[in-house]
């Protein structure tokens, strides 16, 4: 697909380009508006397309625990009869705890650590089908309050009967930004991961403790503006850290339920070096 098509579908669910004005935008790349209609669908994300998760090894069950101003709804997926596990914040992108996110916790929890899909959208009600409302909704979080959500969702972790008090983060998209604002904000966190996600900025970056492994991808032109500054302030305050950029592919390629970006190779090679990141600082 022309990249400028997905650029322009980048714009739109990452800024406040309204559907109409992106739906005129793209009939102009596409050639009319009968061929941006048929576009659509490989732009968007497509659950059904998705194999989902499944595994006999793990338990997986719906919980809310205490938030920063009231519940927090997430979903705690852990192995069968195993303890002493480290534990694994799993932060969603821009859209909420979707069955793609899910299917992530899952496939952590299958890796053989207790992991948390924590929906931000609870102080809404939680996530709505409606993935246009969801980003809508995104925008107005308070962002002190999400933060704080999330670190209790790291407590939560820490103090779980099956944890060994060892826990990280793992973030998408926004929860990749998320994962940095974890990393900046809680001292005892020990691994953060974030894929294509904003940088924490540069002056926050002492506050850093935690170990921290990146995941860019070439084309993201947006995301990936920021990372020399980042990066240099990573190399000037002894941050332990692993950057990783994959050659030709676009913003979200580790999504499967979106036909367009996904990229198979390189989301196994991204998951391969995140599990492997876990295993060496959670166990």
């Amino acid at each position: 697909m022309d990249q400028r098509i997905i650029s322009l579908y980048d714009q739109y669910t990452h800024s406040q380009l309204t559907r109409k004005a992106f739906m005129k935008r793209l009939a102009m790349l596409a050639g009319g508006t009968a061929a941006a209609a048929a576009l659509l669908p490989l732009l968007q994300n497509n659950y059904a397309a998705a194999t989902p998760f499944q595994s006999e090894d793990i338990t997986v069950e719906d919980i809310t625990y205490t938030g920063a101003d009231g519940d927090v709804k997430a979903v705690l997926a852990k192995p069968k009869n195993k303890a002493s596990l480290g534990g694994v914040v799993v932060i969603h992108e821009n859209r909420g705890l979707n069955p793609h996110i899910v299917d992530v916790t899952k496939r952590v929890a299958a890796e053989g650590f207790l992991a948390l899909g924590v929906d931000a959208l609870s102080p809404f009600g939680g996530t709505p089908a409606d993935e246009d409302k969801g980003r809508e909704l995104i925008g107005k979080l308070d962002m002190e309050t999400t933060v704080q959500n999330y670190l209790n969702g790291l407590t939560y972790l820490r103090e779980h009967r099956d944890g060994n008090g060892k826990v990280g983060c793992v973030g998408f998209c926004w929860g990749g930004a998320m994962a940095g604002r974890l990393a900046v904000n809680d001292p005892r966190l020990q691994a953060s991961v974030a894929y294509y996600g904003g940088q924490p900025n540069a002056g926050d970056v002492p506050k850093i403790k935690a170990s921290v492994m990146l995941h860019y991808a070439e084309l993201d032109e947006r995301i990936n503006a920021g990372i020399p500054a980042y990066e240099e302030a990573l190399k000037a305050n002894g941050i332990d850290y692993q950057l990783f950029f994959y050659e030709g592919v676009n913003h979200a390629f580790n999504n499967d339920t979106s036909p367009t970006r996904y990229n198979q190779a390189a989301a196994k090679l991204a998951w391969e070096r995140t599990i492997s990141f876990f295993k060496s600082r959670l166990v």
